[in-house]
């Protein structure tokens, strides 16, 4: 209870609406990254997107231009 409100005393509605949708895109991006870095074994990258908060940043950028193409 104490937490609930602190949490609701100190940090504005509007501010906490803004929040949840970055937040969720930032784990969508992070884990797709993370995801295609171990499939193609790129030990460095997953590492870097796991760590880093881009805000969904060097996920995308991983993924459409460093990511290993698939030969056909």
């Amino acid at each position: 209870m104490a937490f609930e409100q602190l949490l609701y005393s100190q940090i504005p509605l509007s501010i906490l609406l803004l929040l949840i949708p970055i937040i969720i895109w930032e784990i969508i991006w992070k884990g797709i990254g993370c995801w295609k870095s171990a499939r193609n074994n790129q030990l460095i990258w997953f590492v870097f997107i796991f760590i880093t908060n881009t805000l969904g940043i060097l996920p995308i950028t991983y993924i459409f231009f460093f990511q290993k193409k698939k030969r056909r």
